[in-house]
């Protein structure tokens, strides 16, 4: 039970270093909502260490392809209800293909619209908020006693298969 506890402790405090990181390296970014899909992406990296879509192939990939998505559309369509259900399911479908799916990046094509995001905050904001949280990651994974080391594997497909939650007897 101790050890519980212990484990908690250390992915609470690496957490919020992470977040708080996050947030000052990009000045908030006008508003923290604009980085709110960093809050998934923290729990996946501090609490899911082990995960495929913890893993910085998921990690980058995800939040790039769905970030740019929502960004796109914004500038081609602007910020309408059927322009924001098109640009998730067009980041969901390209996460899949790319296999870089990263659940709490599923966020950012709405993010992105609702902030009226350009393409400096693509690089300026969302990038570099996740850089700073993988670089928080792979640091404290490796201050940790017991634990795995971050990142697992650097190109860890997320999912690891095409099944895409099919069902399957096997």
């Amino acid at each position: 039970m101790k050890t519980i506890f212990l484990r908690l402790a250390w992915v609470a405090l690496g957490s919020a270093i992470a977040i708080t990181a996050a947030l000052w390296v990009t000045g908030n970014a006008t508003t923290p909502l604009v980085l709110a899909s960093l809050g998934g992406s923290t729990l996946f990296l501090f609490g899911l260490t082990t995960l495929p879509p913890a893993q910085p192939r998921a990690l980058f990939g995800g939040h790039f392809i769905a970030a740019a998505v929502g960004i796109a559309a914004y500038q081609l369509a602007g910020d309408a209800l059927w322009v924001m259900a098109l640009a998730v399911v067009v980041a969901i479908v390209l996460m899949l293909l790319t296999k870089t799916v990263h659940p709490p990046a599923g966020a950012n094509p709405l993010i992105m619209i609702q902030a009226q995001a350009g393409l400096m905050h693509l690089g300026a904001v969302v990038m570099l908020g996740v850089l700073t949280i993988f670089i928080v990651a792979c640091v404290w994974s490796r201050l940790g006693v017991g634990q795995s080391k971050y990142p697992l594997r650097w190109n860890q497909p997320s999912p690891p298969n095409s099944n895409w939650g099919i069902w399957t007897d096997s």
